[in-house]
């Protein structure tokens, strides 16, 4: 009797212990802030061609606050051009690729990670793109 007392104890903790696990396993909430990154562009910085892209957050909410963003640039289907830039906190982050190749087409990706004020950064960061544009 002591033995089936025990095993149906050991079997309800058990139990219990798998669902707290599954609860724990979830998705959280959405991370606290959206952010936006812009679609590749030329522009002219010191005489030459250039082309840029940005993130910047979009929306954030108190007590929510922008922990890092980061922005990627590359010539489409080519890693070895790929160029990237981070910004901290509220920031913006802009990265250059260039000189200006016409006709060639850009890709733009980008990560943006917020917090709840007081709080380590969210785990799900927002990951946006890519957007390209043939340039």
């Amino acid at each position: 009797m002591i033995r089936l007392g025990a095993a149906l104890w050991t079997a309800i903790v058990l139990a219990l212990t798998g669902l707290a696990a599954a609860a724990v396993a979830q998705a959280g909430p959405p991370p606290p802030c959206s952010f936006r990154l812009s679609a590749p562009q030329v522009v002219h910085v010191s005489g030459i061609d250039m082309v840029t892209a940005t993130i910047e957050v979009d929306e954030c909410g108190w007590p929510a606050e922008p922990y890092s963003s980061v922005v990627c640039l590359q010539v489409d289907g080519d890693a070895t051009t790929t160029s990237c830039m981070q910004a901290q906190g509220p920031g913006r982050a802009q990265v250059y690729s260039g000189p200006h190749r016409p006709g060639t087409t850009y890709a733009a990706t980008g990560r943006g990670c917020s917090r709840w004020a007081g709080n380590p950064p969210a785990p799900d960061c927002q990951r946006l793109g890519p957007t390209t544009a043939t340039l």
